[in-house]
């Protein structure tokens, strides 16, 4: 038996949900500002994604254990979902969409494509994106290594051995890039 709360006059119109005010912001996204009115409790992944249109970034688990939505601010790792899109304001954020140069493939990107590091490829913005500072955070010297330091990125094809392969090659393209390896 389902039971309506009473009114006291007949049925009145339901209750409009009022939420915080959306606000104005600036997100310095890629190298361009993005101008957005958004809720301030909108994560930055959601605003990514739907405000401004740069779906790269991959909603997973929208809890923060798949790493599906890694993206860089300031140059270091984070999780959109976890992340609020107000929190990035005045910081620069980056996503899947702004690691290649131009044309040119980001050496992680190319060795993704090369060891076949991914299957269904829905992880694989998240792996990248992990995988570049992996390699800059000096985290790459070995496999086992390499598994700790992506653990936070899950693959539910199990691609790990392919992706491990493709963090290896993208250090080393890295390197030769850099001039640190012939």
């Amino acid at each position: 038996m389902t039971v309506e709360p009473s009114t006291g006059r007949g049925s009145a119109p339901p209750a409009e949900f009022i939420g915080p005010s959306r606000i104005m912001t600036t997100l310095r996204v890629n190298g361009h500002d993005h101008f957005t009115v958004l809720e301030p409790r909108t994560s930055l992944l959601d605003a990514l994604r739907e405000h401004l249109h740069l779906t790269g970034t991959k909603k997973g688990c929208d809890q923060g254990g798949c790493g599906a939505c890694t993206v860089w601010i300031d140059n270091r790792r984070v999780l959109a979902c976890l992340t609020l899109a107000l929190a990035a304001e005045g910081r620069e954020v980056t996503t899947i969409e702004g690691v290649a140069d131009g044309d040119e493939l980001h050496p992680v990107q190319q060795a993704f494509l090369a060891a076949d590091g991914f299957q269904c490829g829905y992880c694989t913005p998240g792996q990248i994106m992990s995988a570049i500072k992996c390699v800059e955070e000096g985290h790459a010297g070995s496999e086992s290594e390499i598994a700790e330091w992506m653990s936070g990125n899950i693959c539910r094809c199990a691609a790990y051995q392919n992706i491990r392969e493709a963090v290896c090659g993208g250090r080393d393209a890295m390197a030769r890039k850099d001039g640190e390896l012939p």
